[in-house]
């Protein structure tokens, strides 16, 4: 109801179908946040938790390096979904190329292997009562991967079609899916020409109105096309499909003489030349084929014609049909293989893919099913002696106390089927090679009087039908012994194949050439016996499982919830009885109760023996794991004596972790649920938490100790580093203030040279005018006048030349001096002019206060460069004033006067 459909069991994967599609299940994010997930276990149960495991088995080289996935179940439980999308996991995970040319190879790989489903299951699936796309037929899936992990191939390997369906199908299931396809996507100039008008009905096409999802034509070709099959040949393939239905509606009429052939019925004259068309066959030698057999007898071999009855009419038509479509169906799987299949050379391990037809149990069973149900005993088999068989028995070898739960074995019921000397398949291959006509109460008969004493032997007696019983781990099964032994037998008629080689067409000019010798003409001077349908499964049985047992096999179990089909329904007595006979049953006891982590001593000391850090050090000596480095040449129990103190030092370091863990529980200070073996230390999943959390604290202490000393050490570096910097940036702001301060000292040295050498300059023209009024003061003036009377004339001249000289000296320099109204002042000064104009003003002259001491201004302050702080040294010091200097900036005035108003 969750929408979870996937959990764990043991070792196995059990998948419960939902009978409705599920997307988000499936996406290619999904698949990669499995795959880039440093612990995918961790994750919610999945297939691709699987397969991202048997991934990274690959990729470490953890012998055996090649994974197989046993996809089983039940008929309709889900294991061709489970298998196709685990090819879509690999193709997603498994191509990380390096370049573009690798990168277009791998995906043009990886399409191929995909393309590859769609026709499989359109020629090798149907529908059936108990799945919609039942597979009739069992495919082993070799996913061939490069020495980077990158697929770089594919190869299938096929077992048992089921190619009776061709002829003949069950009551409410269908003909092969490919049948219903052509039928119902063909256009209609394609209906025309191969002979399949709209309406016509066909008697190997059974219930053609159902619907299906898998009835889709358009997605087949062009897969077929991906694969390297052109349109023409495709084209090919469905006219001969298209002759195999109107071969169903060949019939013959029973004839009164014996020695008479069977004459075809009316309405199937028109099928007969219809066929002949579609195989490019000629119609009578067709017809007289399948009326007439060719007996062989005598030294001479000579020929004898026989008309057939009816019946054996109809059987040699079946013959034909399902010769065709084998070989057909065998041609298709080459093509695939030589489509996808990588060079030898290119690959180096593989990951397989078994998807088997599941246990089936019919009204009606017969040498198909039998064949089903022996593979999947033979699979659980393999399962019980991987996983259950052997997990006890290690117990008992390594000297484990270990009370053995009874699981279901199955081989009593292998003995009776495959047994030697006698068991089922040898009676039937037994009453196939006797010359003479097999009945089938007399193979019940000798069946169940010479395998009287075998438990998985039943009976029947209500049963009107001669059967026999037998009880497999899934559940008992009845076998009608009615047709078995001419199934087992498999004739093909010499006759049948020489027709088909007289065949035109292209195609069936390959499916059978003319220089193949038919397996029913054995020479004068070999009597061989004809290898029989049940040899042949049996040996491709016994070459898979030599396979499986090569790899590290995976198990997938799929479960069907219910038996109708519906979604959101769970049965829990259906689903209970398939999980005893998947025997998930007994697995979940032997993990409850068992030892499911097995670690070898050497392992165990190697990653645990940090622990021992735990324990109060009684002597000094280093902690090292082991003491024996450098002997290699030591024998294996001396090196086992001297891991044993070793393992006993870690084993005294779990109370401590116990009780680390449950403080409040000092009963469980020693675990019992670890066992040290001969060659193995065996413990269930707690102590192993146990383990591995001392191991991260000892971890954590030894991370701690040195990050400690690393930060350390990088902080002193980091230190050293800004003193140095400090030290290397003083020395550089000090070059930079000398060079400023120099370059500043330098400019104010200037300025000061020529600051003085401007004062100077005015100082000289200063004294220079007062030098040169004075001396004419004096030559005017030799005496005082008050020793030297002067008349009146006199004395008011020389008045008026010492008034009038600076009017004389501005009058001079009136271009460059003063104009305007301070010029009218001087003038007016100078000449003293009369008040009584009120436009007139009084000039208080310096003589009257200190005498004429200079044309210029004195100075009206201290001097200053206008900044706020100067670098420079004496830049802040005004030069000290003097009387007898001039100072200031050229403020040009011709004397000092307050100027007031009159």
């Amino acid at each position: 109801m969750a929408d979870i459909f996937y959990t764990n069991a043991g070792c196995t994967l059990v998948a419960l179908n939902p009978f409705k599609p599920v997307p988000q299940l499936y996406l290619p994010e999904l698949m990669k946040e499995y795959h880039a997930a440093p612990q995918p276990q961790k994750l919610k149960p999945h297939i691709f938790t699987v397969g991202e495991q048997t991934y990274r088995n690959v990729k470490s080289l953890i012998e055996p390096v090649n994974q197989s996935i046993v996809v089983s179940g039940e008929s309709g439980a889900g294991k061709t979904w489970t298998s196709r999308s685990l090819m879509k996991f690999y193709a997603v995970v498994a191509a990380s190329p390096t370049s573009w040319e690798s990168h277009k190879i791998a995906e043009r790989i990886e399409q191929r292997i995909l393309n590859s489903n769609p026709v499989m299951e359109a020629f090798g699936n149907a529908c059936t009562l108990r799945n919609n796309n039942s597979s009739r037929f069992g495919k082993f899936i070799q996913l061939q991967l490069n020495r980077a992990q990158q697929m770089t191939g594919a190869a299938v390997q096929t077992y048992l079609l089921e190619k009776t369906r061709v002829a003949c199908q069950a009551s409410n299931e269908r003909n092969f899916h490919i049948f219903y396809q052509i039928c119902k996507g063909a256009s209609v100039e394609e209906r025309l020409q191969w002979h399949l008008p709209e309406g016509a009905t066909f008697s190997w096409l059974p219930n053609p109105e159902r619907t299906l999802e898998e009835d889709c034509f358009e997605v087949t070709r062009e897969a077929m096309l991906h694969l390297g099959i052109d349109t023409p040949t495709q084209n090919n393939i469905f006219k001969i499909l298209a002759g195999l239905l109107h071969l169903g509606n060949v019939r013959f009429a029973d004839s009164a003489d014996e020695a008479q052939p069977c004459q075809l019925m009316d309405d199937a004259k028109c099928s007969v030349r219809t066929l002949a068309s579609l195989l490019w066959l000629p119609e009578d030698p067709l017809l007289e084929t399948l009326q007439i057999r060719t007996i062989r007898a005598g030294r001479q071999q000579q020929v004898f014609r026989k008309p057939c009855s009816q019946a054996e009419c109809g059987t040699r038509r079946d013959c034909l049909a399902k010769l065709v479509y084998a070989r057909l169906f065998d041609w298709l799987v080459s093509v695939i293989n030589s489509s996808i299949c990588a060079e030898p050379d290119s690959w180096t391990t593989f990951i397989g893919l078994l998807d088997v037809y599941g246990f089936e149990s019919f009204p009606d069973n017969s040498l198909e099913q039998l064949c089903i149900n022996y593979a999947n005993e033979k699979l659980q088999q393999h399962f019980v002696a991987h996983y259950l068989r052997a997990q006890q028995e290690e117990y008992a070898v390594e000297g484990l106390e270990w009370s053995f739960v009874n699981y279901q074995d199955n081989k009593t019921c292998l003995d009776l089927i495959e047994g030697s000397p006698i068991s089922i398949c040898s009676l039937i291959n037994e009453e196939c090679r006797l010359n003479r006509p097999s009945s089938a109460a007399q193979l019940q008969t000798r069946i169940e009087s010479a395998l009287a004493g075998s438990p998985c032997l039943g009976h029947n007696k209500l049963s009107r039908e001669p059967s026999f019983i037998v009880v497999h781990y899934a559940g008992p099964v009845r076998y009608h012994t009615a047709g078995l032994v001419e199934k087992n037998k498999d004739p093909i008629p010499p006759e049948l194949t020489r027709l088909l080689q007289q065949s035109q067409d292209p195609l069936l000019k390959v499916l059978f050439p003319t220089e193949e010798k038919s397996q029913e003409e054995p020479s004068s001077q070999s009597r061989t016996p004809v290898l029989t349908v049940v040899s042949k499964f049996k040996a491709s049985l016994e070459q898979l499982l030599q396979v499986l047992h090569g790899t590290t096999p995976h198990y997938i179990r799929c479960i069907k919830p219910n038996s109708q089909g519906q979604a959101q329904t769970f049965l829990p007595e259906e689903v209970l009885s398939q999980l005893e006979a998947c025997g998930l049953v007994e697995t979940i006891h032997i993990s409850a109760a068992g030892f499911p982590i097995r670690v070898s001593h050497q392992n165990f000391v190697e990653r645990y023996g940090l622990l021992r850090r735990l324990l109060p050090r009684t002597s000094p000596g280093p902690y090292s794991p082991f003491s024996d480095e450098g002997h290699s040449g030591w024998s294996p129990h001396a090196k086992e004596a001297t891991l044993q103190p070793l393992l006993q030092d870690i084993l005294r370091t779990l109370p401590a972790l116990t009780q680390a863990a449950t403080p409040g529980d000092p009963a469980e200070a020693m675990p019992a649920s670890v066992h040290c073996g001969r060659t193995k230390v065996f413990m269930t999943d707690s102590t192993l938490e146990f383990l591995e959390r001392g191991r991260a604290q000892v971890l954590e202490q030894c991370a701690r100790c040195i990050q400690g000393g690393w930060r350390r050490h990088q902080l002193r570096k980091q230190e050293r580093q800004r003193q140095a910097a400090v030290l290397i940036q003083a020395a550089i702001r000090s070059w930079l203030t000398r060079k400023h301060i120099q370059r500043l000292h330098t400019a104010a040295t200037a300025i000061k040279r020529a600051w003085q050498k401007w004062r100077i300059r005015m100082a000289f023209l200063a004294s220079k005018e007062l030098d040169d009024v004075e001396e004419k003061h004096l030559f005017q003036a030799p005496c005082s006048p008050s020793s030297f009377p002067l008349p009146q004339a006199q004395t008011w001249l020389l008045g008026a030349i010492i008034r009038l000289w600076p009017l004389g000296l501005v009058l001079a320099n009136a271009a460059m001096g003063v104009c305007g109204f301070q010029r009218k002042l001087v003038v007016w000064a100078c000449l003293q002019l009369p008040t009584s104009s009120p436009s007139s003003y009084t000039v208080q002259r310096v003589q009257e206060q200190a005498g004429v001491a200079s044309i210029r201004a004195l100075p009206q302050g201290s001097i200053k460069f206008h900044c706020r702080k100067s670098p420079l040294r004496y830049a802040d010091i005004c030069p000290e004033p003097s009387s007898y200097s001039v100072t200031g900036f050229n403020q040009i005035l011709l004397e000092r006067h307050r100027l007031g108003h009159i």
